[in-house]
């Protein structure tokens, strides 16, 4: 029986997407696949902040000082007539135990009431450290206002001090904690996918045009239907089910087709604080011809006393004599060979023997020349 017409345009029609699914590794590189999970997120599906004022009790005499920090006093006052524990007009409490602190969480998506989260703490007067103390009841809330979960617990402070007779040492920070699973959740936040007549909205972490393009073709060819269109280099839009059950199941799938996105453009990191250097595995650089000399300019003052005779009737009097000194250390022309590879660069900078401030100052001169292809951003 002869096949017909349309039968052979549809068949040769997905043969010609299985030949270009099996391509594309060869065509793009030799990156590797990434799950649409680890690229792209759903519309709707996201983290949400919480913040609240809480006290921590316990301290061992490392607490606020209240008359410089009157909004811990103002904190324990409200909260004790919450307990029916009334405090006579006037009172002046001197108190080291206790600290005011802000409580921070964040709330994960389709977190349900009942379920517990971990909590940042962090002391807003000046107490010395929050370590042994005790957070009590917190309430927590969304940028809406609403009360989403409820704070209380023992902090853990990773860092150690300890102080005598005017001396002092201490292991990194203690005015901050943390609390694991110390804050249960009250209320769910709303679960709003963006859905228009069935549709997902599916962003692009790192938008790319190129990398949208390969997800809607990864998603339609799992699916063998055009369900998937891209919107913009940051949003692929997706024709899900109506049905709850069957759209859990089909976000599922989504997120599990693979796709190989393009590679990161290249970029090199320069913190200027620290003089760390960071470059991604896509620069490159050219050939090009490098000199840096040293310059070191050194002030050696000696002071001098002159002491007239014993009856001169003259005075004492102090000199100061400096002695300036300029070194340059040469340096001859040294070639940095060309080269595409992360490994490659990283030793053709090594071999300059440039102090990480230096190779910040060489990474801006090869960029300017334009021997050096990527980008450059200064933190």
């Amino acid at each position: 029986m002869a096949e017909s017409p349309s039968l052979r345009s549809r068949r040769a029609h997905w043969l010609l997407r299985l030949l270009l699914v099996a391509c594309l590794p060869l065509l793009c590189g030799t990156s590797e696949a990434e799950q649409i999970r680890d690229i792209a997120d759903f519309a709707g599906i996201r983290t949400n902040n919480l913040v609240g004022y809480g006290l921590v009790v316990g301290l061992d005499g490392t607490g606020d000082q209240t008359t410089q920090s009157p909004f811990t006093e103002q904190g324990l006052t409200n909260m004790l007539s919450q307990l029916g524990v009334t405090l006579p007009s006037g009172a002046n409490m001197q108190m080291r135990n206790i600290a005011a602190v802000i409580v921070t969480a964040d709330l994960p998506p389709l977190s349900r009431p009942g379920q517990k989260i971990d909590v940042v703490v962090s002391s807003i007067g000046n107490a010395k450290s929050l370590r042994g103390g005790t957070l009590l009841m917190t309430p927590l809330k969304g940028a809406d206002g609403d009360v989403y979960a409820m704070a209380q617990g023992n902090l853990l402070v990773g860092g150690a001090g300890a102080s005598a007779n005017g001396s002092s040492v201490q292991i990194n920070q203690l005015a901050g904690g943390r609390i694991s699973r110390g804050a249960v959740v009250e209320q769910t936040v709303p679960l709003n996918l963006g859905m228009q007549n069935g549709v997902l909205e599916l962003q692009l972490r790192e938008p790319d045009p190129a990398t949208a393009q390969r997800v809607v073709f990864a998603i339609n060819s799992e699916m063998r239907n055009t369900v998937a269109s891209a919107v913009d280099g940051g949003l692929v839009q997706i024709q899900g089910p109506f049905s709850a059950n069957e759209r859990v199941n089909f976000m599922a799938r989504i997120d599990s087709i693979e796709v190989l996105p393009m590679q990161a453009r290249p970029k090199v990191i320069l913190d200027s604080r620290t003089g760390s250097v960071v470059l991604n595995g896509s620069v490159k650089l050219f050939r090009a011809a490098v000199a840096h000399g040293d310059l070191s300019v050194t002030i050696d003052t000696t002071n001098t006393i002159s002491q007239p005779g014993a009856l001169s009737g003259g005075q004492t009097a102090g000199t100061a004599n400096s002695d300036i000194s300029i070194q340059t250390q040469a340096r001859s022309l040294r070639v940095l060979e060309g080269s595409a590879d992360l490994m490659d660069v990283v030793k053709g900078l090594n071999a300059l023997g440039a102090t990480p401030q230096d190779l910040m100052v060489i990474l801006q001169a090869l960029k300017a020349a334009g021997s050096l292809r990527a980008e450059l951003e200064i933190i």
